[in-house]
């Protein structure tokens, strides 16, 4: 077999990685109760153009991307490319950094990767590589996933609401499927939309559009819950305002992509002012919340 020659990028050139953490499932509790109310005075979030959902009122349904969105799954992600890409001698072995896997890696999906990272390689044994690091990732993350902390705050509050909701993603199906069973997902989303089983996967619309038909949902009364760069360019490209997850890409970035506003996570007061804003403004009028 012939040497693997790659090109040589001073970015791949370790200077960080990520840090190691200590991950622990958690049970999740009725999606069906009440939500505890979450308070927080008025100057926790200034509600205006940048920090408000109210414009989608009434609403009907939230959209979520799954990977970094819904869990932090990302440390997997990156621990599996950078072990396989470093065995087959990308960048002649050094290992790719954290910042070549956020910038040029994170929310794309595996198709466009195979061609990006691979390109000398026949492109059937490229997607077999793609496979192998899929399932490297189900690996170390099948019993190490926990939730995005607020997620059950934020999915009891849509139940109490009665909206519909969909989660979209660029993931294979297996692994998308495996990260909901384990957090205890499968059953509430209405619809699990796989990016690349659509005619084009995000960055385009395409994603979005067949979730909000499938739920046969307004985007004048949807929104996007996304941390990905590509994922925002898509649900902005689907007529959706989409609230940036900056778990992992900076909030600049996210911005800069057409978030409306950016989260830290699900328990951000920005996030709650702008859904007591949408709850005041949709009044008694809409049939979705409780009365």
């Amino acid at each position: 077999m012939p040497a693997l020659v790659f090109p040589v990028f001073s970015d791949f050139v370790p200077k960080s990685h990520l840090h190691k953490r200590s991950f622990c499932r958690k049970n999740h509790s009725d999606f069906t109760a009440v939500p505890h109310r979450m308070s927080f005075s008025s100057n926790s979030c200034t509600v205006n153009r940048s920090c408000s959902l109210s414009i989608q009122a009434p609403l009907e349904a939230i959209l979520f991307d799954i990977d970094g969105t819904l869990c932090d799954s990302d440390p997997f992600h990156y621990d599996a490319f950078r072990e396989m890409l470093q065995d087959v001698g990308f960048n002649g072995g050094v290992p790719i950094t954290e910042e070549f896997y956020t910038k040029d890696i994170c929310g794309k999906h595996n198709t466009e990767l195979a061609r990006f990272l691979l390109p000398d390689w026949d492109f059937q044994r490229a997607m077999k590589f793609m496979d192998n690091k899929e399932a490297m990732f189900r690996r170390m993350a099948s019993e190490k996933l926990k939730p995005l902390n607020g997620l059950n705050e934020m999915l009891k509050w849509i139940e109490v609401h009665g909206l519909k909701r969909a989660a979209v993603t660029n993931a294979p199906r297996p692994s998308a499927e495996l990260l909901l069973s384990m957090l205890d997902l499968a059953d509430f989303f209405e619809i699990l939309v796989i990016g690349w089983e659509c005619d084009r996967a995000k960055p385009f619309p395409d994603p979005y559009l067949k979730g909000l038909q499938a739920l046969e949902v307004s985007p004048k009364h949807t929104f996007v819950f996304e941390d990905s760069i590509s994922g925002i360019k898509a649900g902005v490209a689907a007529g959706m305002p989409v609230v940036g997850v900056a778990l992992r890409n900076p909030e600049k970035l996210l911005v800069e992509a057409g978030a409306t506003f950016v989260i830290k996570d699900f328990n951000d007061p920005k996030l709650w002012t702008a859904l007591e804003e949408l709850e005041k403004k949709t009044g008694n009028k809409c049939h979705h919340l409780k009365q």
